[in-house]
């Protein structure tokens, strides 16, 4: 082969690299991007603590256990209002120790009402897991767990459960998306966060 063939591959190649976008091949690394780069991968988990008079459906939640077990909060039965049912209801208060765990959870911007959005996790990518690509449309399966925010999040999500989730991917003239929302076909973010299942 001579030399200025040689040269003239190359600079074919060159160009035909340059031309190409890296979005114009769904791989992990790309799929693991738009992962990260998604709002709702983001969104932190935010836990809804009520405090004052609660019904009997809401107070036994695992959540509120978890809470009570820590000595966060503590609660007496109470009589229902009017509004409240199924009976007993229950007066649940924070302890000492509850609102110290609680100020340091708490946004800057909340008053202390007596409903309380704590945010307590955000999401940890583990790795992206598999590509499956049809044409023009790809479900990416990736796995990821909870990581806590603070002594709440710690005690109500296990940094060790992980979940597995797909979702789905198209080639756009600009490249590979993610769908954000729901179109025809393929699971959005949003649900692939929704519909996740913990891997044993």
């Amino acid at each position: 082969m001579s030399r200025k063939f040689i040269q003239l591959a190359f600079v074919a190649t060159l160009l035909l690299l340059s031309a190409c976008s890296p979005r114009d091949f769904i791989t992990r690394r790309l799929a693991t991007d738009l992962i990260l780069s998604s709002s709702d991968f983001r969104a932190h988990q935010r836990f809804a603590l009520q405090t004052g008079v609660l019904s009997g459906k809401d107070y036994p939640s695992p959540e509120y256990l978890v809470l009570q077990h820590r000595g966060w909060i503590s609660a007496t039965t109470a009589r229902c209002p009017r509004e409240l049912t199924p009976p007993p209801c229950w007066d649940v208060v924070l302890t000492p120790s509850g609102v110290d765990a609680v100020r340091s959870a708490i946004p800057g911007e909340q008053n202390n009402g007596s409903l309380l959005a704590l945010p307590v996790a955000r999401r940890e990518l583990v790795g992206v897991t598999g590509i499956a690509r049809q044409g023009d449309a790809a479900d990416v399966e990736f796995t990821w767990k909870w990581t806590p925010l603070n002594e709440i999040g710690a005690a109500l999500y296990s940094g060790d459960l992980q979940y597995k989730s797909t979702v789905a991917f198209r080639k756009f003239d600009d490249g590979w998306r993610m769908l954000e929302r729901n179109l025809h076909s393929g699971q959005s973010i949003d649900d692939a966060l929704k519909n996740a299942e913990p891997i044993p």
